[in-house]
């Protein structure tokens, strides 16, 4: 470790800056127990770690990670979360210092927390073409968030801190070039205010919207800015008008008020209403909102009355979710009534506690504490944990995985209950069956119906807020495919085509094997005796990405490993070519003869319209009457026939690549949505591969049928485009088709 930077020891002559001096004084406020020696070394290894380094506003760097912690103090963190966002970019930016030293220092949680926090560093995209770098800004934006869900899953506090530090940046953004604004701004709005909205934490995400409206949209920012401040006098009129009275009614009824305040209409939110509803600045009607703080629950509703009798609501309005809390355990009362001067007047109802936790939303839950540093957040948030590993592990590729979370996480949610009253989460109209499967994915699989509020109902039922659902099993049972039709969450179509590509994976399993024992029977070579579950499982080693013996089968029954690949494995047999003039045309002699389709010796060779061959197929020749030497597939029909009637024109073959495309059909079935030709074609165009002809049929059950010709030089380049394809999630199978060409 560097000799300027120590973990031990503060030197004597060392002052500490009155930014640190400020913050300490606040955390003393907040938390008399707080170990404010701990908090001052953190700051002064950082102070240290950091010296030298300035960012792009030209301020020395020390004062990022003291504004994170100060920002971090305004959600009443715990000690480990300050000192934490104090050295959140220590092991970054100075590699004398370890992990072993910080954990040594300040306990295994800081330790952990700055890791987590650490590996949420990423590098810029690069790319060659504006393509390249869009699929690397994909990429990277998703393993971005799947990195962020699986700290979050780990320890909320990482991604707290992780959430803070993004909205310093964002107030320090004028300092960086106007492309990188633009990307940190358009990544902010689309992930990061959404994961502090999807967390609770109100006060960071309008934050996070406005500053990013700013430099997404200056102009738009400046307009809205100009009309709310236009009309901020008469709408301060009007709301203070109705606080003296709400206040004074609420007084004389007996209600204690803790606190009541205006409570401002954000200019992001402004700017998106306009947007979304179609409407013009002065069309908008809830400007005006009120906030009502009050001693405890029963008091709540007492006071809703209140402003109930004093103004008249709105029907339709008012939601209660003191009895039905969201699921991040937001808890207020909110109704809207016609206000003093005739202007819709938005009230929230809550406590101290639930204002708490509706401003800090998971950071207000944290329940770490001195005498028991293992302790977890509260259970509400055990649910919210169980989703965040299943959106990591869902979808493989990038595409998939952004369009799960923008689905699940970000979209609109409706709140529904089980029997025994817990609340779960859903996308605007999930039926039951998106219910089933967030519960539990057994659920799921064997659900036969449903009843909503205990009446029975169709499945493709939209749910509404407050519903009650009882699942209806049996244990035989089986999902339909049909379902893909109307299931709204991506969590539960993920499981339905999971479940949908093992059904296949089982029939490609069963054609694979039957491959292979034909394969085997030409060298007179028992299937039993090779194709063993413990020989097969020892054999799928040898493959990237095969699991076991199923898999292997499942792999060579769909085309994607040939079964005189693995005949060979099987056999330990590598054939050597003879040479050519070595080799007598005949079916009894030992060697193969080498062709090529450009013809050989000016004898005219084929490839037979009937099998497809492929260099890397198991081939065999039949040498036609005048139209040279036709190369069959082993496996062809035609070739056994010839076999069985013309041997003495049956000839083996090598028939190695040699840069020449061939075209060959694949069939692809798929859930049918929207772009998935365009990612598959894009996995077509990485690979190099030209599409001849493409047909797409689609079917009732919202999935569709892809049949197209492409061109590939050989078996071990078809493989390559056939496995990416099938990484797709909306893939149910893919197949090489033998014999015909799509368009046809």
């Amino acid at each position: 470790m560097s000799s300027a930077i120590t973990l031990t020891e503060i030197p004597h002559d060392w002052e500490e800056p009155q930014e640190l001096t400020e913050l300490l004084e606040i955390l003393r406020e907040q938390r008399p127990t707080t170990d404010a020696n701990l908090i001052r070394k953190a700051y002064f290894v950082a102070e240290k770690a950091h010296a030298g380094q300035v960012r792009g506003t030209g301020e020395p760097y020390i004062t990022h990670p003291l504004a994170v912690a100060r920002i971090l103090t305004e959600l009443r963190v715990d000690d480990d979360s300050i000192i934490a966002a104090l050295l959140h970019d220590v092991l970054e930016d100075c590699p004398d210092i370890s992990t072993d030293a910080i954990e040594k220092e300040f306990g295994k949680d800081v330790r952990a927390i700055v890791e987590g926090v650490t590996k949420l560093k990423f590098k810029a995209t690069t790319g060659s073409s504006a393509v390249q770098r869009s699929r690397a800004e994909t990429s990277r934006a998703a393993e971005t968030l799947r990195k962020m869900l699986l700290a979050m899953a780990n320890d909320f506090r990482v991604i707290i801190i992780k959430l803070a530090d993004r909205l310093h940046n964002m107030i320090t953004l004028d300092g960086l070039p106007p492309e990188k604004r633009t990307r940190i701004s358009n990544e902010t709005l689309d992930v990061y205010a959404p994961l502090a909205a999807r967390l609770g934490i109100w006060q960071i995400k309008w934050q996070l919207e406005d500053l990013a409206f700013k430099h997404l949209y200056p102009e738009e920012f400046k307009r809205v800015g100009e009309m709310v401040a236009k009309s901020r006098v008469d709408r301060e009129i009007e709301l203070g008008r109705a606080i003296i009275e709400l206040k004074e009614r609420l007084e004389q009824k007996g209600v204690s008020v803790i606190e009541i305040r205006g409570r401002p209409k954000h200019l992001y939110s402004i700017f998106n209403k306009m947007v979304k509803q179609h409407v013009d600045f002065d069309e908008i009607y809830d400007l005006l909102a009120v906030r009502v703080v009050v001693n405890d629950m029963p008091e709540c509703y007492l006071a809703l009355g209140v402003v109930h009798e004093l103004w008249m609501p709105i029907p339709g309005l008012f939601s209660d979710f003191i009895a039905k809390p969201k699921p991040n355990g937001y808890q207020s009362l909110h109704t809207k009534v016609v206000g003093p001067l005739g202007s819709p007047l938005e009230i929230q109802i809550r406590t101290r506690e639930m204002h708490d936790i509706a401003e800090h939303g998971v950071a207000a839950h944290w329940t770490y504490k001195e005498d028991n540093p293992k302790s977890k957040d509260s259970t509400q948030f055990t649910r919210l944990r169980s989703q965040l590993f299943d959106w990591s592990s869902d979808s493989k590729l990038s595409s998939d995985f952004l369009r799960s979370i923008t689905n699940d996480l970000f979209s609109e949610q409706v709140f529904v209950f089980t029997p025994k009253g817990d609340v779960i989460d859903l996308p605007n109209e999930s039926t039951p069956v998106d219910f089933a499967f967030r519960v539990h994915s057994q659920l799921g699989l064997t659900m036969v119906g449903a009843k909503i509020n205990g009446l029975i109902v169709p499945l493709a039922t939209r749910l509404q807020n407050g519903d009650v659902v009882e699942l209806i099993t049996r244990a035989n049972a089986t999902p339909s495919l049909d379902w893909l039709e109307f299931v709204r969450s991506s969590h539960a179509r993920n499981k339905l085509r999971n479940y949908f590509r093992k059904i296949t994976k089982v029939d490609d399993a069963a054609r694979g094997r039957d491959l292979l024992e034909r394969e085997l029977k030409p060298y007179g070579l028992d299937p039993k005796a090779y194709l063993g579950e413990d020989k097969m499982s020892e054999l799928a080693k040898q493959f990237h990405g095969v699991d076991g013996a199923v898999d292997l089968f499942s792999k060579v029954g769909a085309g994607l490993i040939s079964a005189h690949n693995i005949v060979n494995k099987l056999r330990g047999h590598t054939q050597d070519v003879k040479p050519l003039d070595q080799i007598q045309i005949n079916p009894s002699r030992q060697g193969k003869l080498t062709v090529s389709t450009s013809g050989m010796d000016g004898t005219m060779v084929k490839r037979a319209k009937c099998c497809d061959p492929l260099p890397g197929d198991d081939v065999l020749g039949y040498v036609t009457r005048g139209r040279g030497i036709m190369v069959h597939r082993r496996m062809c029909p035609n070739a056994a026939g010839y076999q069985a009637k013309e041997a003495e024109r049956m000839i083996p073959l090598d028939w190695p690549s040699d840069g020449s495309n061939h075209s060959v059909e694949l069939q692809i079935v798929t859930v049918n949505r929207q772009g998935l030709l365009m990612d598959i074609s894009t996995i077509f165009g990485e690979a190099k591969t030209n599409v001849s002809a493409a047909r797409i049929r689609t079917l009732p059950n919202s999935t569709a049928e892809i049949s197209v010709t492409i061109e590939v030089a050989d078996t071990v380049q078809l493989s390559q485009v056939m496995a990416k394809i099938s990484n797709f999630a909306d893939v149910i199978s893919i197949l090489r088709v033998y014999g015909k060409t799509a368009g046809k």
